[in-house]
């Protein structure tokens, strides 16, 4: 009963007119950046930082969640239409959702998205809400040690996922970790792999590789075919919305994506991006039906699970800065910025000497997702008519929103020469075909990777065994082993090699 008491004060606190109104200011303009390609929340909760300074915290928090979860919500639009993930965890999205772009299916596509997000933030909101104290007492098991684990158990997953060869994903992925390596080392100050260029001592954004690779790689790619060719914007759309056979393939997947994202996503330190991908590769584990399109070539189930994984990983990572004050990510890390500006102290401490604050906010995520699906499906003929856009038209504005984007996160011109170096890279890779995600989960993973086995080791004097010795750290590992046995006996790496032999 006390769980109604305090959601009742937090509806209470949120259906007041002010924080309804920057509720849906921040869901649209959270919607609006996600589908603008180069720009994200991360940007965007920075710019809008300073003008928090004159609202009341609870609303100006509100707000701040709202372009959060927003942006999942939009992110999933550009990854589908033009091949471009703003986000991290809309690296996933892309290599099922283009392809049902391509083939027409747009709308479906994005009408999977967005009620999956919708059911998954919903759920995410709830878990919030009822297991926020329990399941801290699970993150406090995680050390060092076992967030190294976790990650390793994540890379592999990429393997797992990634079509064609395990080969050129494995590549990919050791690229991705020596690109996570550029900059400079946490513990001597030294700047490593940065040849003597002061920009590269910071190392290398995440947004300026993914908009490199996907968004100027796949442009150069369809510059490089004759326009008769190019499927990708002279598809017939037939239907906007998800048949039934579509309703059949892509409920389960939801709620299997939903439930594992929720799982992941309190777990401080990436598990709201793992869960997409983790998603993605139960998914691929799943049995086809008969007469089901394969992954890659645009599965509904591909788009509906990891989307519906990202957005219940982005409600519950707010357990881990709402009640242990350690934010999971850099937009977290944003909204510790936006409580401090306030006086207030992330932490245990938030349930107990604000609880308007703290329900307030959940309360509003409630209402925030029902704004969202009731912005996003009846816009989705709006998006759909970005592939009437001729693409001499096109590629410019995208090329203009990444430079952009890229420029404002650091405000800094060399990283557009490095996305324009990428993008040459990128296609590189496409003429390879090589998949590029196990490349950004391993320059996504490789900083804290390397960060929390140095301080495993530091905690254990040099003491390798100490992966092994802790119980959780030890099954994690050998759930990674487990799964790299799995995949590559005979049989297995068999019927994997035919899933993806008509990809290309």
């Amino acid at each position: 009963m006390e769980l109604f008491d305090h959601l009742a004060m937090g509806f209470g606190v949120a259906f007041t007119m002010q924080n309804l109104l920057y509720c849906f200011i921040g869901c649209f303009l959270g919607t609006l950046i996600g589908v603008l390609p180069g720009l994200g929340p991360v940007t965007t909760i920075a710019m809008l930082l300073p003008a928090t300074y004159a609202l009341p915290p609870v609303s100006a928090l509100i707000m701040l969640a709202g372009i959060y979860y927003g942006a999942q919500y939009g992110g999933s639009t550009t990854s589908i239409l033009v091949n471009l993930p703003g986000e991290a965890a809309s690296v996933v999205t892309v290599i099922d959702g283009y392809q049902m772009a391509r083939k027409g299916r747009a709308g479906p596509a994005l009408a999977a998205a967005g009620i999956g997000s919708f059911i998954a933030g919903c759920f995410g909101t709830l878990v919030l809400a009822g297991f926020a104290g329990p399941l801290t007492e699970v993150a406090f098991k995680f050390g060092p040690a076992e967030y190294f684990s976790l990650m390793v158990l994540g890379l592999i997953g990429a393997v797992v996922l990634a079509s064609g060869s395990l080969l050129k994903a494995i590549s990919m992925i050791l690229l991705g970790l020596l690109l996570g390596l550029v900059g400079t080392d946490v513990n001597s100050g030294v700047a490593r792999y940065s040849f003597d260029i002061p920009e590269m001592t910071d190392g290398i954004d995440f947004i300026v590789i993914a908009m490199g690779v996907f968004g100027y790689g796949e442009i150069i790619k369809n510059l490089s075919t004759p326009s008769a060719e190019r499927a990708v914007f002279t598809a017939k759309v037939e239907h906007l919305y998800p048949s039934k056979e579509d309703w059949k393939l892509m409920t389960p997947a939801i709620l299997r994506g939903t439930l594992l994202g929720a799982s992941l996503g309190i777990l401080p330190g990436g598990g709201a991006l793992l869960s997409s991908f983790a998603s993605y590769t139960i998914e691929k584990k799943t049995k086809l039906r008969p007469g089901e399109v394969p992954f890659g070539q645009g599965n509904i189930r591909g788009v509906a699970a990891p989307e519906s994984a990202n957005n219940a990983g982005s409600q519950t990572s707010f357990i881990p800065l709402l009640t242990l004050g350690i934010p999971p990510n850099a937009v977290m890390a944003l909204m510790v910025g936006a409580m401090t500006i306030h006086n207030i102290q992330p932490g245990p401490q938030v349930m107990t000497s604000n609880p308007e604050l703290f329900w307030g906010l959940i309360a509003s995520m409630w209402l925030g997702n029902a704004m969202l699906i009731v912005l996003n499906l009846p816009l989705i003929g709006i998006w759909i008519k970005l592939l009437s856009v001729p693409y001499r038209w096109l590629f410019p504005a995208i090329v203009l929103f990444c430079a952009m984007g890229v420029y404002s996160t650091n405000n800094n011109s060399f990283d557009i020469w490095l996305v324009a170096l990428f993008g040459i890279i990128g296609y590189i890779f496409v003429k390879l075909g090589c998949e590029p995600a196990p490349l950004l989960l391993g320059l996504i993973l490789g900083p804290m990777m390397e960060e929390n086995l140095r301080r495993a080791l530091l905690l254990s004097r040099g003491d390798w065994s100490v992966l092994v010795t802790r119980p959780l750290s030890a099954t994690l590992l050998g759930l990674a082993v487990a799964l790299l046995v799995i995949v590559l006996l005979p049989a297995v790496k068999k019927s994997r090699e035919e899933a993806f032999v008509d990809e290309d």
